[in-house]
């Protein structure tokens, strides 16, 4: 059996009047790879701060039997970088300037240079692209000992985990297998659970119409008439007396048996969205914004030259390509936001009739706090109170959470309350930075769901590849010092760039033969000493067919 690396028994923590983890036992053996999901809120984070050592439950008991590395959110490099991970991640030297996805590949490396038996990682692809997560990906994988992972990032945790623990309502229930297989049995519990209800329902509508009708036929029984003889009167009075006799019984039965029918809650369904956001005043023009770039430095480092990109009017676009491109950069030079390390010298145009929604790292300045989350929602809103609660509900707000103020929300809860004010506003335009950082997995989805179906214009920078592929019909990738525009999805995007690849070996083949085949022809026709013409012969034949079969595969 396998080494168990840490242990905890009967841990608790609350802020305030909530708890947030009530725990009763927990244990990860070496080998085990988990991911750790649930809501945001849900204390994911705390709990792998307490496994750690670094935030104290309120009672319990952990015991560490191994040393254990984290890859933190947020913050500096906790420990010293070796040249292996240093170099695999390309982590820069620590110094001010350093983008997010730089930030998080010193964090990454700094935890896997510990060689820790046990690596606890939370959302350690904040901010990383598309290299860095296959990156991520490879080294977690070929990595002796245990993990615990958080995780946004669908792909990973498929690749990653073989058991997922979710966490709600402070316990943890463990399914065995990935996010996908989390996925299938949450779903066909829910369905089991609406059966369950369904039942219940039926069962008690059942009885409740059977001591209606029983209530009802006691009624209906008639005392003896006033006219009735005396011995009428008594068998009457009898006969009566034994009725309701029987139905007062039946009726308690009924019930008892109502009071002791075990009560089943509804499954709960997300609300459908039955309205086209961004759809109030579209921009009546072929193209939203335009940009054109002679140069583009940020500390000297020229990122982009002589390109440019257009947006056009009702697309959904993504900006794609490795950390440290620009994809920031070039937002806020759009905007006309750039900091002072940045020169750019080109032409930022926004279309006049753009009502533009931002939403980026300063994400806060959209709520007023003492507003609550429903009224920040509706601020700039034409939309019914009913319809704006319906969207917040998808984003993993619902109910009475709608009347908390934004000065008392977690980090998660504010970044939905932002991105719904922003989608419930009357914007045509919307440019999302990172919108999907920090996210759970259901708010994610749900995410992706309302701006798949968003009729304004969309431009976004994400790292989560499912969300990218499945939200942006187009994408604008950064190759080298250039723009690309490419219309379509990002899985089709990366299907062309094999082509494109399989056809560039296939030429770089066909150039190798040819050049063996005119050295051959020069060698038959000027023999060397020792060759044998038919040898020689056999081989140009060879590479002959070989050829003419490249030529026919492209």
């Amino acid at each position: 059996m396998p080494d168990t690396l840490i242990e905890a028994y009967n841990i608790t923590k609350r802020y305030g009047e909530r708890t947030v983890l009530q725990i009763d036992r927990l244990a990860v053996r070496d080998g085990e790879r988990i991911g750790l999901i649930g809501e945001n809120g849900a204390g994911k984070s705390t709990l792998l701060s307490i496994l750690a050592g670094s935030v104290m439950p309120d009672s319990g008991t952990v015991r560490r039997f191994a040393e254990i590395a984290v890859i933190r959110q947020q913050g500096a490099a906790d420990g010293a970088i070796s040249g292996q991970y240093g170099s695999v991640f390309r982590a820069q030297a620590d110094r001010e300037g350093l983008s997010g996805g730089e930030l998080t590949r010193r964090r990454i490396a700094s935890a896997l240079s510990s060689d820790a038996a046990l690596l606890l990682a939370d959302e350690p692809t904040t901010d990383l692209d598309a290299e860095g997560v296959a990156l991520l990906k490879e080294q977690l994988s070929s990595r002796r000992g245990a993990l615990m992972l958080i995780s946004h990032d669908r792909y990973l945790l498929n690749a990653l985990c073989d058991h997922i623990w979710q966490l709600e309502d402070g316990r943890i229930t463990e399914f065995p297998g990935g996010y996908d297989a989390w996925e299938a049995e949450l779903a066909q519990r829910r369905n089991h659970a609406g059966f369950v209800y369904e039942q219940y329902r039926a069962e008690l509508t059942r009885l409740k119409a059977a001591l209606q009708r029983q209530t009802e036929w006691t009624q209906s029984v008639r005392k003896a008439p006033k006219r009735m003889g005396n011995s009428e009167a008594r068998l009457h009075t009898h006969e009566y007396t034994n009725a309701v006799i029987a139905q007062s019984h039946a009726k308690k039965k009924l019930q008892n048996r109502i009071e002791r029918l075990e009560v089943k809650q509804r499954p709960r369904d997300l609300p459908d969205i039955r309205m086209a956001l961004g759809a109030e005043v579209p921009i009546q023009a072929r193209f939203a914004a335009f940009w054109r770039c002679d140069f583009l430095r940020v500390h000297g480092r020229t990122l982009l030259h002589d390109t440019d990109f257009r947006l056009p009017a009702g697309k959904r676009t993504a900006l794609v390509g490795p950390n440290g491109c620009g994809k920031t950069t070039l937002i806020r030079t759009l905007l006309g936001t750039s900091g002072r390390y940045v020169s750019f010298t080109g032409e930022a145009y926004i279309n006049p009739a753009a009502r533009i929604g931002v939403f980026d790292q300063d994400y806060a300045r959209l709520l007023d706090p003492e507003k609550t989350v429903l009224e920040n929602a509706m601020a700039e809103s034409c939309v019914s109170e009913a319809a704006a609660r319906t969207v917040l509900a998808r984003l993993n707000l619902p109910g009475d959470q709608v009347f908390k103020p934004a000065r008392v929300l977690s980090g998660g809860e504010r970044v939905k309350a932002a991105l719904a004010k922003l989608m419930l506003g009357d914007c045509n335009l919307l440019i999302l930075d990172e919108p999907t950082n920090h996210m759970d997995v259901y708010t994610l989805r749900a995410l992706q769901e309302l701006l798949s179906d968003y009729a304004g214009t969309l431009l976004f920078i994400s790292h989560d590849r499912a969300f990218t592929d499945a939200v942006a019909t187009r994408l604008v990738s950064f190759e080298g010092t250039k723009l690309r525009s490419f219309e379509g999805t990002l899985s089709e995007y990366e299907a062309e760039k094999l082509r494109d690849r399989s056809t560039e070996a296939v030429h770089l083949e066909l150039a190798a033969l040819e050049m063996r085949m005119a050295e051959l022809t020069a060698r038959m026709s000027k023999p060397r000493k020792g060759d044998r013409p038919d040898l020689l012969n056999a081989e140009y034949e060879r590479l002959s067919q070989a050829v003419r079969d490249l030529k026919n595969r492209t």
